[in-house]
């Protein structure tokens, strides 16, 4: 079952200083893309989190934890270094933020101030970005882009579609979208628009407060 976690009394961020992506076409029977995002809710289902589009949403949480799935295992080349390999797994028990971009993307680099900020604030917390470049065969473009802007948190270079792949069912053709996956990996957010920091700081908070699987035990 989705819950809104904004629905047990905390307030939704700001939308912040730019506007959202707006749904371009209406969902009928089938999830249709148009623009740079749009998007219905998600589910989870048997083993590992499974995507599935029945209704209208874009922003959909997961609560209690208990309903949560974990995404299968990810992994991939890094962008900047092509000789490292970077996965979800690199970082156990820490609160995983998977971004979907591409350089390409206009609202990718708008929200790329935002995640690097997000980085700074809660990286010694327990929290990192991953970032999953999509749709960028010219390794190039993605490294200079990267550079350019600071970004310090590591992205995995996917213009196969391979990494993605983990996150099944998902329309790889909303970019961007974001992922947020609690402390055990499984997936506690998503959202098939263009975020802000300070939408994402309450969401992230809390799974960062919430206890470690060894604690839950």
């Amino acid at each position: 079952m989705t819950t809104d976690v904004f629905g047990k009394g905390a307030q939704p961020g700001s939308w912040g200083r730019r506007a959202r992506c707006q749904l371009a076409a209406v969902v009928v029977s089938s999830l249709v893309l148009t623009g740079c995002a749009s998007g219905t809710d998600a589910v989870a289902s048997g083993e590992t989190f499974d995507f599935v589009s029945p209704g209208g949403q874009i922003e959909i949480f997961y609560d209690p934890p208990a309903d949560r799935q974990k995404i299968a295992p990810m992994s991939g080349p890094e962008v900047v270094d092509p000789e490292a390999t970077v996965a979800v797994a690199d970082f156990p028990g820490e609160v995983v933020l998977i971004n979907l971009w591409g350089q390409w993307c206009a609202p990718c680099r708008t929200e790329t101030d935002d995640l690097q900020r997000l980085q700074d604030k809660y990286q010694t917390q327990g929290f990192t970005n991953l970032g999953v470049n999509l749709r960028d065969p010219n390794r190039q473009k993605p490294v200079d882009f990267i550079k350019d802007n600071g970004v310090t948190y590591p992205s995995i270079w996917d213009p196969s579609q391979a990494a993605v792949a983990a996150l099944h069912g998902f329309p790889t053709s909303v970019v961007p979208a974001t992922l947020i996956l609690d402390k055990q990996h499984r997936v506690a957010a998503v959202y098939l628009a263009e975020v802000t920091d300070t939408q994402l700081e309450p969401v992230i908070e809390r799974l960062l407060a919430e206890p470690a699987e060894s604690d839950a035990a």
